[in-house]
């Protein structure tokens, strides 16, 4: 059976992955970066820091990364680059990049070359939309914000 995306269900995680990302971060439009930090129970060693980084300013569009600055003690555990596209005009986010794919299809046939998973794009926002609310549930933010130059 072949996959159906849902758009309403796709573009409802978008939006809600903007007002969160907004919500973390109202200054993106000034500010070049934010740090967040998760700590499991009060631990220093299983202190996770995360920074959200703008990429790229346009007009209409601004495009951030979110990335792990301390490194796990195993690999596998770090929080995967994940590039943002926020859409001002349409008030979306939309993920545009997940650990080194800078290239993504709304919808794969299965089994494929890569082994994507048919509703991939999907999933990608669906899982920055559960990280959002983890760190605005749980987190804090370390700096108010560092100001763009130039």
């Amino acid at each position: 059976m072949r996959y159906k995306i849902d758009l309403k269900a796709f573009m409802a995680d978008c939006e809600l992955n903007y007002r969160r990302l907004l919500g973390l971060c109202p200054d993106l439009d000034t500010a070049d970066r934010h740090i967040f930090v998760l700590d499991a129970c009060g631990s220093s060693d299983r202190r996770r820091e995360f920074v959200v980084r703008v990429r790229d300013r346009a007009p209409y569009t601004l495009e951030v990364e979110i990335a792990e600055q301390t490194p796990a003690q195993a690999p596998w555990l770090n929080l995967p680059l994940i590039r943002v596209r926020l859409y001002r005009d349409a008030e979306l986010a939309e993920v545009v990049g997940f650990d080194g794919v800078h290239r993504i299809y709304p919808r794969y046939s299965y089994p494929n070359r890569v082994m994507h998973q048919p509703d991939e794009k999907a999933q990608w926002n669906r899982f920055l939309a559960e990280w959002l609310a983890l760190v605005a549930d749980a987190g804090y933010a370390v700096n108010a914000s560092f100001a763009a130059t130039g």
